[in-house]
């Protein structure tokens, strides 16, 4: 008999101002579980934005790969699109990063709502009309605030099982809307985790009669927080010189190049950077210590271990690109702190 695995290629498509998550699946003879062992594969690019339909082909390149918790004989492949003569497509995120050596930690917030596609509303809205404001539902306990709950705690699990280096879950602060937490070694391998994480979320919402909603500000403007994507992070340098001055010169540098930020942190998030809910405006920069409403927060915890550990950029929607929001992050650090010329 010929063992069979389902292999689910993973990629991001080419509309903008926000790339939806598109798959397939390959059924693969004798697998091992392997990333070398996963071909490459193309798919039909003049139907996802990617090409035109005379020279439709766009090849699908596979980066990661992690157990399929809601197949049998399953793997999710996390792929990147490429041209077809092997060169990253100019929707390929993931090709900008500049971190060849893992220098860079990750760790994202990720915010979002639960939509229930029969009302089109988040669970917990009345019919008609809204819920009470916010203010019980965060991080709640209980059918009167807590809406969505088995949903996201089948993600959960589902996350748990791919392998994915989630590290928890709470309520957020409007009547439906969740944040999930992952940290990964490397830029690289966060934002391939995020976009799992964000899939197998996707696939758990179908099973309930929910979409997600990563739109940063759904209710315009209402007296509600809106969604983020929180980004920490930190190189070798943040964490062992123990130096507050280098710390200091990165979020000056990052204050230095706010569009360079601004244009690949999310689409419509002049609507949720408005200064207000925790937030800093979209068009002015700050840097403070345990500073919700500053753009970078830096961690009162880096401090306490004497200025080693990280910062907060609190600035990304909850629909930003992670590998776009790293290589801008990256390329900004670096500037900031400059290798000496060997």
């Amino acid at each position: 008999m010929i063992d069979k695995s389902k292999l689910e290629y993973i990629w991001l498509d080419g509309y903008k101002p926000t790339q939806s998550l598109r798959s397939k699946t390959k059924v693969q003879n004798n697998f091992g579980g392997t990333l070398e062992e996963c071909p490459i594969w193309s798919f039909d690019g003049s139907s996802t934005e990617q090409a035109t339909g005379d020279d439709s082909d766009c090849i699908l390149k596979p980066v990661a790969i992690f157990p399929d918790p809601c197949r049998n004989n399953g793997y999710l492949v996390m792929t990147e699109v490429l041209n077809d003569d092997r060169t990253p497509h100019e929707s390929n995120g993931r090709a900008l990063i500049d971190d060849d050596d893992d220098d860079f930690w990750f760790g994202y917030e990720q915010e979002y709502f639960l939509w229930d596609t029969t009302n089109n509303n988040p669970p917990g809205f009345p019919a008609g009309g809204f819920p009470g404001p916010q203010g019980p539902y965060y991080c709640s306990v209980g059918a009167a605030n807590a809406h969505g709950r088995a949903c996201v705690e089948n993600h959960l699990d589902a996350c748990l099982e791919a392998g994915l280096n989630v590290e928890g879950i709470n309520a957020e602060v409007a009547a439906g809307q969740w944040e999930f937490q992952l940290f990964a070694k490397g830029a690289k391998r966060a934002g391939d985790e995020t976009w799992i994480a964000r899939y197998l979320l996707e696939r758990a919402g179908e099973a309930y009669g929910y979409s997600i909603k990563w739109h940063p500000k759904p209710f315009g403007s209402l007296d509600w927080n809106g969604s983020g994507m929180h980004a920490n992070f930190s190189n070798g340098v943040m964490r062992e010189s123990g130096d507050k001055e280098i710390f200091t010169k990165i979020c000056e540098g990052f204050g230095k190049v706010i569009p360079r930020h601004i244009d690949v942190y999310g689409a419509d998030n002049d609507q949720r950077l408005t200064g207000d809910h925790e937030t800093q405006a979209i068009d002015e920069f700050s840097f403070a210590i345990s500073d919700r409403g500053a753009s970078i927060r830096i961690p009162v915890g880096t401090i306490d271990d004497g200025w080693k550990g990280r910062l907060e950029d609190r600035r990304p929607a909850s629909n930003a690109d992670p590998y776009k929001v790293a290589a801008a992050i990256i390329k900004t650090v670096k500037e900031a702190l400059p290798q000496p010329v060997a």
